[in-house]
C-alpha cells in the first residue's frame, strides 16, 4: 500500500511539473521545436546499442541486434517522417475559399510503455508528443522500467540541452496499477497514448479522457498460389523471427494453397524453421497457453529454441521458428492465438476464398482491425482483400512486422498502430503528431444570408388566387380534349324539385346560368350555409366529398 501511494503522489507530481513546463514550451517556435527534436534523436541515435542491451537484460525479451535496430528506426526515421510536418503556427490556408488552419497543442500526454518495445517506443511518443508542443510523462511497464527510465533521463536531458523547459519529458520512477491509473485520470492530463495489453488499453479507454490505445495483433500471413513462394516464406520468417515475434505487427499463422502447400513446408524447412510432428504440436500448444488459457508470458520473445525446450523437445541449434499444423481457430487451439514469439501455425486451404475467410477467421480470435499481409502476384485478389478485409494495414509481397510499422513500405513508422472501430479504438491510423494536436479554422464570411420575403395579404375567399388559377388550369386542360359529359344528379333536373324556386331576374339568372370550373366540399359548404345553388357544366369538376355532399344537399344546378 505505501508503494502504491507514494507512485499515485509521484504521478500527480510529475504532472504538475509537466503542465508548468508545458506552459513554456506551448509558446515555442517551429525552429524551436524542430532544435529539441533533432536533439532528441541524436541521443536516440547515439545510445541505441546500449539502450537496447539493457532492455533485453532487464526483459529477456527480443534480441540486441533487433531492438537496437528498433531503436534507431524511431529516433532516425520516425525523426525523419515528422521533420517536415507542419504542427506549429498556422499550418493551412485557402486563399480562394477564405479558411485558414491553426494548430495548437493538446497539453499534457499520458504515454503508457509496454515492455516489448520498450526503449524504442519511449524514443518514439517522445518525439511525437513533443513535435505538437506537448509535454509528455511515461509510465513504464513495471518489467521494463529501468531500461524505459534510462531512455527518459537521457532524451529528457537531451531536449533540455536543446533548451527545452524541464519537466517537459518525465518518467514514473514507481510504476504501480494505482500510479498509472491516477496519472491516466488525473484533472492535468490532456490525453492518454497506451501502449500494452487488452486490459490496459481498456483502462485508458476508460479513464474518461481522448486516448489512442491500440489492440493486439493476430496477424494472419497468406500465400496465394502465384506467389513466389521462396520469398513469401523469407518475408514471413523474417517477419515472424524480428526480435523474436515481440512487436505486436508480427505473423502468427501462415494460410497457404493446396497447390503450393509442399513447396512452402520445404521452403520453411530450407530457411530454418522446425515444422511440428503432432506430437511435438501437443507439447508445443500446452507451453504457449496457460490452464486459464491465457498467453504464457515465459515464451515472450524467447528464441524458438528456448520455447522447444520448454516444451519439452529438442530441436537444432539455430532453428528460426516453430510451425505446427492447425484446423480450426479459437481459444481450444493454443496454436490460433496471438503469440509474440518464433512460434506459427500452418493452414491449408483450397482457393483465396477460403483463404480470405480463413484470414478473417484468424483475425476476429483476437486481430480485428490490426494487420495481415498477403503473398500474391495477383493484383485483383490484392484488391478484393483490401476492400473486404477487417484489417487496417494488409502488407503485400512484405514482411508484415515491418511493412506495418513503415520499415519496409510508405506507410507512416510507427511503433503504435490503431485497429479502428472494429478492434475498439478511436482511429485506424498509425499514430503521428498529427493525432496529437488540434487545429483550429478560421473561416472569413463569403455569403450574405437572403432576407426573407415579404407575408402576402390573404385575399377574399370569393377573388381567391388559387382558386382562379385552378380554373383556368382545368379550362386550358379540358378545352385541349374532349371530355366525357358529367352526368349532373337527378336533385338537380327542375322537374323532379317539387318547389322551384322563384324566378329569378334577368340579370342573376345570366349570372347564375354561368357555370364553374371546379368545385370542393369547402364550396358546399359555403353554397348551404347561404342557401344558395352552385351551376355546374360539363367541364366543371367536382371533388368526390363535394359531389357526394352537393348530392345530398341539393346543391347543384345543371347549366344549359
Amino acid at each position: 500500500m505505501d508503494k502504491d501511494l507514494e507512485s499515485i503522489q509521484e504521478a500527480r507530481r510529475l504532472l504538475e511539473s509537466a503542465s508548468h513546463a508545458f506552459k513554456q514550451f506551448e509558446e515555442f517556435t517551429e525552429d524551436q521545436v524542430e532544435r529539441v527534436l533533432a536533439e532528441i534523436s541524436k541521443a536516440g541515435i547515439a545510445n541505441a546499442e546500449p539502450l537496447a542491451r539493457l532492455a533485453v537484460e532487464e526483459t529477456g525479451y527480443g534480441t540486441v541486434e533487433h531492438k537496437t535496430m528498433k531503436n534507431l528506426f524511431c529516433a532516425d526515421d520516425v525523426y525523419r517522417a515528422i521533420r517536415p510536418m507542419k504542427t506549429v503556427g498556422i499550418v493551412s490556408e485557402d486563399k480562394e475559399k477564405k479558411v485558414f488552419e491553426v494548430a495548437s497543442p493538446i497539453g499534457v500526454v499520458a504515454a503508457i510503455i509496454p515492455s516489448t518495445n520498450p526503449t524504442s517506443t519511449t524514443i518514439y511518443k517522445a518525439l511525437i508528443a513533443l513535435k505538437g508542443r506537448n509535454a509528455i510523462v511515461f509510465s513504464p511497464h513495471p518489467s521494463a522500467a529501468r531500461c524505459i527510465i534510462e531512455t527518459s533521463r537521457l532524451i529528457a536531458d537531451a531536449a533540455e540541452r536543446a533548451g527545452a523547459p524541464k519537466g517537459v519529458i518525465s518518467c514514473m520512477q514507481v510504476p504501480t496499477l494505482q500510479g498509472t491509473e491516477e496519472l491516466m485520470k488525473h484533472s492535468l492530463t490532456a490525453l492518454i497514448l497506451a501502449t500494452g495489453g487488452t486490459g490496459l488499453v481498456k483502462a485508458a479507454y476508460s479513464a474518461g479522457k481522448p486516448a489512442f490505445g491500440v489492440g493486439p495483433g493476430n496477424v494472419p500471413s497468406y500465400i496465394e498460389k502465384t506467389a513466389d513462394v521462396p520469398k513469401a516464406v523469407r518475408d514471413i520468417l523474417t517477419g515472424k523471427c524480428f526480435d523474436n515475434g515481440t512487436l505486436c505487427s508480427s505473423e502468427q499463422a501462415i494460410i497457404c494453397d493446396a497447390a503450393v502447400k509442399d513447396a512452402v513446408l520445404d521452403e520453411l524447412r530450407k530457411q530454418g524453421a522446425h515444422v511440428c510432428s503432432p506430437a511435438e504440436k501437443e507439447l508445443l500448444e500446452k507451453t504457449i497457453q496457460t490452464p486459464r488459457r491465457t498467453l504464457n508470458t515465459q515464451i515472450v520473445g524467447k528464441s524458438a529454441v528456448r520455447i522447444a525446450e520448454l516444451a519439452g523437445f529438442q530441436v537444432p541449434a539455430g532453428t528460426r521458428a516453430l510451425v505446427a499444423h492447425a484446423d480450426k481457430v479459437g481459444p481450444a487451439y493454443p496454436i490460433s492465438m496471438e503469440k509474440l514469439s518464433p512460434t506459427l501455425g500452418f493452414y491449408v486451404v483450397n482457393d483465396w476464398r477460403e483463404g480470405c475467410a480463413k484470414s478473417i477467421e484468424i483475425l476476429k480470435f483476437g486481430g480485428l482491425g490490426h494487420t495481415l499481409s498477403l503473398h500474391t502476384r495477383d493484383d485483383e485478389i490484392v484488391r478484393q482483400f483490401g476492400l473486404h478485409k477487417p484489417a487496417s494495414r494488409i502488407c503485400v509481397n512484405t514482411p508484415a512486422a515491418l511493412g506495418a510499422v513503415g520499415y519496409t513500405t510508405n506507410l507512416f513508422p510507427a511503433m503504435t498502430l490503431g485497429c479502428g472501430a472494429a478492434g475498439g479504438n478511436i482511429t485506424s491510423d498509425n499514430i503521428s503528431p498529427l493525432h496529437l494536436i488540434n487545429l483550429k479554422r478560421v473561416a472569413y464570411g463569403v455569403r450574405d444570408v437572403a432576407a426573407p420575403p415579404k407575408p402576402v395579404a390573404a385575399a377574399p375567399a370569393s377573388s381567391s388566387p388559387a382558386r382562379v388559377t385552378i380554373e383556368k388550369v382545368v379550362e386550358q386542360w379540358l378545352g385541349a380534349r374532349s371530355a366525357a359529359p358529367i352526368a349532373p344528379p337527378l336533385a338537380s333536373f327542375k322537374e323532379l324539385d317539387p318547389t322551384p324556386p322563384a324566378p329569378a331576374s334577368p340579370k342573376a339568372q345570366a349570372k347564375q346560368d354561368k357555370p364553374v370550373g371546379f368545385v370542393c366540399e369547402d364550396d358546399v359548404r359555403a353554397a348551404v350555409l347561404a342557401n344558395a345553388k352552385i351551376v355546374v357544366g360539363k367541364k366543371t369538376i367536382i371533388t368526390p366529398s363535394a359531389r357526394d355532399l352537393g348530392d345530398a344537399r341539393d346543391v347543384f344546378v345543371l347549366s344549359d
